[in-house]
């Protein structure tokens, strides 16, 4: 298959927030073209992606993983669907055993928790050590294999074709967001799952300083005889706008994906539901860190998406030189972004292999036009680029 890559580059203003807090309660920021800008982590961007997957319904449940430490329990409730009869520790026993074959990784309670239930008189359920990833069309696999050989489960496990099989079903069908994201599991390398997508920290395209907000609380019980505050803070936070960008490989995406995950669908089929829902999840997603007091409901102003089969490409040095306009940050940072793409996709991309979509809010965001399909709704956007990578895949198949 030839490589087919997606670049996907926005810009976001965003209020006085605190989208993502350091170890201190600070926004976390970065220092680039020498002067401090705020920052969003790719992992924050990326966990609010994988969330907006479920919250929007843009994927149906059996599309989706879920990645947790408490695994056995996950199984046990699957095993218990299949066979009521499986309850309670034997469920939890069984997924332990038949996870622990799968993966190669020791399910077990931890030593904390089990002196916390001997201490409180209840049994703590076994878990794997560190964050596991898991599809949904996995653990039915595993909840089905655990059922078949429950009478005597490990003896069942020896026979060495039933491990096998345990394993491959650990090992097939990966979720949308496992095929998006990747796995990694620490014990058994044969189980990493490369990410098709990789998301840059998001940056300020100007110098930031942080800010702090001082306030107080009233208690509503005080009498006119009490004065004073019942309660005092901080709360540290900035303001700016930021540049964001992802890159998809398309065929790593395929890959990962495999045959996919409905039988009856045409080969491309997933891999286009994927991208879709990856590029409608990446711009409306946000992080809700202390958005309660905040409310940071924003959405990108300037969209580019390029589909391309050269190299994925930032255009993050638009704004190495930080943008210091008076009055706003947004209408510089189009100017430079549209001059940018263009100079750098002369340079080094290939107009003929390459195809380009614009999504814009408002008149500050004009010079973007020229750069490629204007796309007057994200809806548009979306479908446009599912099109054109399924075309895609069909030439390169």
């Amino acid at each position: 298959m030839n490589r087919i890559f997606l670049d996907v580059h926005a810009l976001q203003t965003v209020p006085p927030s605190n989208l993502n807090r350091d170890d201190t309660g600070a926004p976390k920021s970065a220092v680039y073209g020498g002067v401090p800008r705020a920052r969003v982590s790719s992992q924050a961007w990326k966990r609010a992606t994988r969330t907006y997957f479920n919250q929007e319904h843009l994927l149906d449940p059996s599309e989706l993983g879920v990645r947790t430490k408490k695994v056995a329990e996950v199984l046990a409730t699957r095993i218990t669907g299949l066979t009521p009869g499986l309850q309670g520790s034997e469920a939890l026993q069984l997924a332990a055993d038949v996870m622990q074959a799968a993966t190669g990784s020791k399910i077990e309670v931890p030593k904390r928790k089990a002196d916390a239930a001997k201490d409180g008189g209840f049994e703590a359920a076994p878990e794997s050590k560190y964050l596991m990833f898991l599809s949904a069309r996995q653990l039915d696999g595993l909840a089905a294999l655990a059922v078949e050989g429950a009478p005597d489960i490990k003896t069942y496990l020896k026979d060495k074709n039933h491990k096998a099989r345990a394993r491959e079903i650990a090992d097939t069908r990966h979720s949308v967001d496992i095929a998006l994201f990747g796995r990694m599991v620490a014990d058994s390398a044969d189980f990493n799952v490369d990410a098709a997508v990789q998301v840059a920290h998001a940056i300020s395209v100007h110098r930031v300083e942080p800010e702090s907000d001082y306030y107080t609380a009233v208690d509503d019980e005080n009498t006119d005889a009490e004065s004073g505050a019942g309660m005092i803070g901080t709360i540290d936070f900035n303001s700016s706008t930021l540049y964001r960008y992802a890159a998809l490989s398309v065929h790593q995406l395929a890959k990962n994906l495999g045959e996919g995950l409905r039988e009856e669908e045409a080969r491309t089929a997933p891999v286009r539901r994927a991208v879709e829902a990856f590029v409608q999840s990446f711009l409306e997603s946000l992080p809700t860190g202390k958005i309660n007091t905040f409310g940071h409901h924003t959405l990108p102003d300037a969209v580019i998406v390029k589909l391309r089969t050269t190299r994925p490409i930032s255009y993050v040095a638009a704004f190495e030189e930080p943008v210091t306009a008076q009055g706003g940050h947004l209408r510089e940072a189009v100017t430079r972004l549209t001059q940018y793409a263009a100079d750098v996709e002369g340079t080094y991309g290939d107009e003929k292999t390459t195809l380009t979509w614009v999504l814009r809010v408002g008149s500050n965001t004009e010079p973007l036009a020229g750069l490629g399909t204007q796309a007057h709704r994200l809806g548009d956007l979306v479908q446009a680029v599912g099109q054109a990578v399924a075309e895609r895949l069909d030439e390169s198949a």
